[in-house]
């Protein structure tokens, strides 16, 4: 299989540079990538540019019928792309199908969005001065959109992208995730067959030199990135002045109550903070359990966690598949044996092999090791014990992140104060903070990000809003 990027119209079938596409669970070499070069990557967005008026131009209905008929094509080759998804990632295939499943129902989402563009007319008679004035506002697409996502949801973290951004009437240039550029490339290829215009979106394929190239270009409107802090620090350096919407990470904190139903919330726990190896912004890393219910929870966590099942990706029965490469797995067993060394139990797990890192278990690590304070990414999940549930809010906000958080209680007044006084983007009742839907606000505070995902929100920062002012002559 061959990842390629699309300029101008065309792939991109020759270049220099390659890389080889590896199956980061079995090693084999699936496929090979093909780097843009700077040329590629300064076509692909005077391509962009060139195309803003033209896709601004296209009807309501008719960019519509193309996102839907994008949410039927895939829909028809969810397996495929499942298949592909695990295969270049290692997610485990009940995972992929059911990203594939919500990346239809994102693009069918974004159809609809469409239709609602809307605006609202503002009477000048507040004002003396405008008696005989109205004003009308109107959306209107900010003309280039850069996509630029990460490896972890290949597919659906692109359609909540490329999907909002034409729905708005924007040109696209898209960079995926170096890891994950074969489905990029067959997403790319469905969005065409579907009705895209052929310069509606660009895609190019490489390193960091290649975003650099993208957000710091003037003819580029909105960038919208998923992905590291330092990453965005760095786009946003360079990004200049433009609209920036950033969905980063987070050590999500789930808090388990005194009057929870303990057996619920093991099971749910264990099963949002492991999905995907933990590679998930909003993955479980933290639970912070009441005392009078520690040992209770900890034992039917323990449980839970070790009848998840490690392997094979492409198995339907598998729980946990690899991690995207082996070097960040390695970088998980540094942050397991740190948290030990500083006081941290090891609980169960801890080991690793190639790709594939065991569920892992840590009993009360310290605030200051990376497992608490900054983000796993990987498949780790630590329980730290608590006494009122004012610790468990300072500990939950005690961080530089505020994605989401989850708590299970069955006290309204407890749940209240609790999604209150978190410095979070969203809060979970009665569930962990790994749970999303996709026609959701979702997003985060502090170092978690800038802007909102979801069709709806995303569509808002990729318009601009137009005032026309009506002067009434007599």
């Amino acid at each position: 299989m061959r990842a390629q990027s699309y300029v101008n119209g065309e792939w991109v079938s020759n270049g220099e540079n390659t890389l080889s596409i590896v199956n980061p669970y079995t090693k084999e070499i699936i496929g090979e990538q093909i780097q843009a070069t700077d040329e590629d990557i300064e076509k692909a967005i005077a391509s962009s540019f060139a195309a803003k008026k033209e896709v601004a131009k296209i009807p309501t209905h008719e960019r519509a019928r193309i996102l839907k008929r994008a949410a039927e094509l895939l829909d028809e080759r969810k397996e495929e792309f499942a298949k592909l998804i695990s295969q270049e990632l290692g997610k485990p295939l009940r995972f992929t199908l059911d990203e594939v499943t919500r990346s239809v129902e994102t693009l069918e989402l974004s159809g609809e969005e469409a239709k609602r563009l809307i605006g609202e007319t503002i009477p000048g008679d507040v004002s003396t001065r405008g008696e005989k004035a109205i004003a009308a506002t109107f959306r209107v697409p900010v003309g280039v959109v850069a996509a630029i996502t990460p490896f972890n949801a290949p597919l659906n973290l692109v359609a909540h992208k490329i999907g909002p951004a034409f729905a708005a009437g924007n040109s696209i240039i898209f960079k995926p995730a170096t890891p994950t550029t074969l489905v990029a490339t067959e997403f790319v290829k469905l969005l065409l067959d579907a009705g895209f215009p052929k310069n509606a979106v660009n895609m190019v394929l490489g390193r960091r030199d290649a975003v650099q190239q993208i957000v710091q270009d003037q003819r580029v409107n909105v960038i919208s990135f998923t992905g590291g802090l330092v990453a965005s620090q760095n786009i946003a350096k360079l990004a200049g002045i433009k609209k920036v919407l950033f969905e980063l990470g987070g050590n999500a904190a789930t808090v388990v109550h005194e009057d929870a139903d303990v057996q619920r919330a093991a099971k749910m726990s264990a099963r949002t903070g492991y999905s995907n190896s933990g590679q998930s912004c909003i993955s479980v890393q933290r639970i912070y359990v009441h005392k009078s219910i520690l040992d209770e929870f900890t034992k039917l966590f323990k449980q839970e966690v070790e009848s998840l099942k490690v392997g094979d990706p492409l198995s339907l029965e598998t729980d946990v598949g690899s991690m995207v490469d082996e070097a960040n797995a390695k970088r998980i067993i540094e942050w397991v044996d740190e948290a030990v060394s500083m006081g941290a139990e090891l609980l169960t797990g801890g080991k690793r092999n190639g790709a594939i890192v065991e569920p892992t278990v840590l009993i009360n690590p310290p605030h200051e090791s990376k497992v608490v304070c900054d983000e796993v990414f990987g498949p780790i999940v630590s329980i730290i014990p608590y006494e009122t549930i004012e610790e468990a809010i300072e500990a939950t906000n005690n961080s530089d992140f505020g994605l989401q958080a989850g708590i299970f209680t069955n006290q309204m007044d407890i749940a209240h104060k609790f999604a209150n006084e978190l410095e979070m983007g969203g809060v979970v009742i009665n569930g962990t903070s790994n749970f999303r839907l996709d026609h959701w606000p979702y997003g985060g505070v502090k170092f978690s990000g800038i802007g909102r995902e979801g069709p709806r929100f995303a569509i808002e920062d990729m318009t601009e809003m137009k005032m026309i002012v009506y002067q009434i002559v007599d």
